[in-house]
């Protein structure tokens, strides 16, 4: 019992060292040139098809509740009728 709750704690300060950490690229200056290039693309859709993706979803988010809040209030404008 002894020997598996050492080989245990072993085994978790391996995978929580920080000498195992994945070494990653850095790509900022990848970013910058993308971002800063001057092609008349909208600079909240230089990062591709996700970013137009969730512009567009924006857009029909935003226009479709305005749609509906003005529709609720002319329909809470106008009292019901009593019958």
């Amino acid at each position: 019992m002894l020997r598996n709750l050492l080989a245990l704690r072993q085994i978790s300060q391996r995978t929580i060292s920080t000498a195992s950490r994945r070494q990653f690229e850095n790509k900022v200056r990848e970013k910058q040139k993308l971002f800063q290039e001057d092609d008349g693309i909208p600079v909240h859709l230089k990062g591709g098809v996700a970013d137009a993706l969730l512009y567009r979803a924006t857009m029909i988010l935003t226009v479709g509740g305005t749609i509906y809040a003005i529709y609720q209030l002319a329909l809470a404008s106008f009292p019901k009728k009593q019958g």
